[in-house]
């Protein structure tokens, strides 16, 4: 989904809707995706990071960093479990520096529906706080021009009254996981922002707020052969009156298993599509408890010809494992490989 900062606008209290952002690997941020696929991997424990910057060919560069953690606990004697995390992310923007930081913890709980262990219904809550800011000394606004010339030191009739905010968010999401043979499949569907929470800067800005979105979703992991997969990921979001569809599939190939050590090197190449706006390729590495994977938006929207077709590059590095203590999933699930 493209950002659009107006901080003008935002000051004068016209109506606005503000907007998410999101990754290009959209599938390793499972908590942006759906608060109810927290959990849905092979592990008790997962630990996500992702760093992007893109439009650095058009303007300053966005950047964007994110945070996971992903900790499952069984319940009792049932094959149900839970999972706890956070969400953290910091999100910094255009020659003002506008920054957004959140801090979303999450609990998902998933349920047992059949005996096999690898079929569950999970509903989740996620919430917290997020702040946003930014450096006014750096605005340039329009009545500091004069006979077309800048001047910091010009006298603007705009008034700041605040460089920064904080407010509360609340999410919420289900999904379903099962497996139809050696086939790994889930769906879900979520629910951001439904307290709706007001970002504007000023007082007089109540009718700026974050819009609701709903976010669908759906992944499979298909094996092919002893060594080989095809996984597809896809997510189709409305926010406002804004859209976004992000979709696509990798391959992966175990290439590489040592005699001492049957844990294959896996390597994943495939592309992804965010519809009207970017063509995603991408390559990723996993070994044992760690994979590595970078990406590029290569832009198609109406800003090509500005941006050359250069969006920006993403990357991110995931730590995923069982805990092999009391407190393990490990005899408890059969969980997708995702």
């Amino acid at each position: 989904m493209k950002k659009y900062f107006v901080l003008i606008v935002l000051f004068l209290g016209t109506q606005l809707r503000a907007q998410d952002f999101t990754f290009s690997q959209f599938y390793e941020k499972p908590l942006l995706r759906n608060p109810a696929l927290a959990g849905i991997f092979n592990g008790d424990i997962r630990i996500s990071g992702a760093h992007r910057s893109q439009w650095g060919s058009v303007t300053v560069p966005y950047k964007t960093t994110a945070l996971s953690v992903e900790n499952k606990l069984p319940i009792g004697n049932a094959n149900d479990f839970v999972t706890i995390g956070v969400q953290m992310t910091s999100d910094i923007a255009g020659d003002v520096k506008l920054k957004r930081t959140q801090m979303f913890p999450v609990l998902n709980y998933h349920k047992s529906i059949n005996g096999e262990k690898d079929s569950y219904l999970s509903l989740a809550f996620m919430g917290g706080i997020a702040t946003s800011q930014f450096d006014p000394t750096l605005m340039k606004l329009a009545d500091q021009f004069r006979n077309g010339s800048y001047n910091s030191y010009n006298a603007t009739e705009q008034k700041v009254e605040a460089n920064g905010y904080n407010y509360w968010n609340a999410s919420t999401g289900l999904s379903y996981s099962s497996s139809v043979g050696d086939t790994k499949f889930y769906v879900g569907a979520a629910l951001y922002n439904f307290n709706k929470p007001k970002v504007g800067f000023n007082s007089t800005s109540d009718d700026v707020h974050l819009d609701e979105r709903y976010s669908f979703n759906a992944g499979i992991n298909l094996s092919i052969s002893n060594y080989g997969r095809i996984i597809v990921f896809a997510d189709h979001m409305r926010q406002g009156k804004n859209r976004q569809v992000l979709a696509g599939l990798m391959y992966g190939r175990d290439i590489v298993e040592y005699y001492d050590d049957p844990t294959p090197f896996t390597i994943y190449f495939g592309s992804f599509i965010r519809l009207g706006d970017a063509v995603i390729p991408m390559i990723k590495g996993e070994r044992k408890n760690v994979s590595m994977a970078i990406s590029y938006d290569a832009n198609t929207s109406k800003l090509h010809v500005a941006s050359n077709w250069r969006g920006g590059f993403e990357l991110t590095l995931l730590y995923k494992a069982f805990l092999r203590t009391s407190s393990s999933t490990l005899d408890k699930t059969r969980c997708p490989r995702f």
